[in-house]
């Protein structure tokens, strides 16, 4: 969770409210990878995301490169969060099965 952590890749994607009540959000997201092996590889999730629960949990819809035909799941926990700039540092463990 430290911001001088060495940067191995990026999360792109976007969010969208998927509550009428409650801090949740619909999440389409892809990690991509920047460094090492997986250099241009990505990673794609897409789920619900109940933000204040302790530990979320997300389908493993695909990916690219090295994650081509990429199934399994990411279960995250938020370190930090601040509500009122929308600032997050989140941990993403990801299980995955690819060719």
């Amino acid at each position: 969770p430290q911001l001088s952590s060495k940067l191995v890749g990026r999360a792109q994607g976007f969010y969208a409210s998927a509550s009428q009540v409650g801090l949740d959000f619909l999440m389409a997201m892809n990690f991509a990878f920047i460094e090492g092996k997986y250099n241009g590889s990505s990673i794609t999730i897409l789920g619900r995301n109940p933000v204040l629960n302790k530990v979320r949990e997300m389908p493993v819809v695909g990916g690219s490169g090295l994650f081509r035909f990429a199934r399994g799941y990411a279960q995250f926990s938020t370190h930090w969060l601040d509500l009122k700039t929308g600032d997050a540092s989140v941990e993403y463990n990801v299980y995955v099965y690819h060719y």
